[in-house]
């Protein structure tokens, strides 16, 4: 009776996040799972650090991204 979570990135940012990262070969050829743990919390990491980014420059009147 375990609870699914809803997955919080979308499908293109984790393939993006992938690319960046240089471990995207491996996720197409073994899926998320193939990743090491140390490359998920690198994805991680790097996803937080594009959010505060985005969320400063909202905040400064940018468009995000820049």
């Amino acid at each position: 009776m375990g609870r699914r979570r809803r997955g919080v990135m979308s499908e293109q940012l984790k393939y993006e996040l992938a690319k960046d990262l240089g471990f995207y070969n491996t996720v197409q050829r073994e899926g998320w799972g193939g990743i090491t743990t140390k490359d998920a919390g690198n994805m991680v990491k790097r996803a937080i650090q594009m959010a505060e980014q985005a969320a400063k420059a909202q905040g400064q009147g940018q468009p995000p991204g820049r």
